[in-house]
């Protein structure tokens, strides 16, 4: 490793939905963090990793801060509590398209006192126009002593590249935690998990909770000669929720894997089998075992 080179860890925070995971695809320019338009989507940290000349950033995306009610919440609570402690910046997120809220205010006031300098991010600006985007800035410069302000949109990416900058002038002398290229610090079976959760929750749409859980049963690597398989269940609460994702005769479920199977294969670097089961089971939030097998 050279002398000189800088590396650390960057924190998101912000309420749900306001397009974190969306801005960690985009800074890290690879599909890393799982994206859905449920609030919520986000359970577990999923580490994205940014390369540079002489830098790395090993992003943070957090479960947005939300009252604990289960022992899935409690754990997602947890995360960003222990996380913001350790990270050497805070990346909050707001959503540019709406006034600060009495929960931005309440991220505002852990954020802040968190200790490292925090980088504010304005997203969806997109949709605004030039005197809306203006406005909006003027409203989040309230919310604390920030390092840096950014509107950006994370969906179009204008604004993203001047943003990896910023963060990458505030990493601290250190040695790379990654090898170059890594993209994410997940492991295979997170990341295969992630991508069938987001294919159930983009076909599934308002029908059952975001909260489905991907067990990943069985992983086999491709090779030249043969495909690989990935086996998985998907954990519902009723019964009912698991007829929504099995669909008449299996064509839900078909459907779901056919999704997911692209960007697996994309992941694995081969053709790839995907095996998928549903089960219907109760209080699995609270299951300390699930909640094991899930991640952090």
């Amino acid at each position: 490793m050279n002398d000189g080179f800088r590396c650390g860890l960057v924190g998101l925070a912000g309420r749900p939905n306001v397009g974190k995971s969306t801005l960690v695809n985009a800074l890290c320019g690879t599909h890393v963090s799982i994206v859905s338009d449920k609030p919520q989507t986000t359970r577990r940290r999923v580490a994205g990793v940014v390369d540079g000349e002489g830098w790395q950033i090993v992003l943070l995306d957090l479960p947005g801060y939300q009252r604990p009610r289960d022992g899935l919440t409690g754990r997602m609570q947890q995360s960003v509590d222990e996380t913001l402690a350790d990270v050497d910046v805070v990346l909050f997120v707001l959503d540019g398209t709406e006034p600060p809220g009495a929960g931005d205010r309440f991220i505002a006031e852990r954020a802040f006192a968190s200790g490292p300098p925090v980088v504010i991010v304005l997203n969806k600006v997109d949709r605004l126009s030039p005197a809306a985007i203006g406005g909006a800035i003027e409203q989040v410069a309230t919310l604390g002593s920030f390092h840096s302000l950014h509107p950006i949109s994370a969906a179009t990416r204008d604004g993203v590249g001047a943003l990896r900058d910023d963060l990458a002038a505030l990493m601290p002398a250190g040695p790379q935690l990654y090898p170059t290229g890594a993209q994410s610090g997940d492991p295979i079976r997170v990341r295969i998990g992630e991508l069938v959760r987001e294919a159930a929750l983009a076909r599934t749409h308002d029908e059952v909770p975001h909260a489905i859980a991907v067990l990943i049963d069985e992983v086999t690597t491709p090779t030249r000669r043969a495909a690989g398989r990935v086996g998985c269940t998907l954990l519902v609460d009723t019964e009912s929720q698991k007829g929504i994702l099995v669909g008449k005769g299996g064509t839900m479920i078909r459907q779901i894997g056919s999704d997911a199977r692209l960007p697996i294969q994309r992941l694995m670097g081969g053709k790839m089998m995907v095996a998928l089961r549903v089960e219907a089971r109760k209080g699995w939030r609270d299951d300390p075992r699930v909640l094991d097998q899930l991640g952090p």
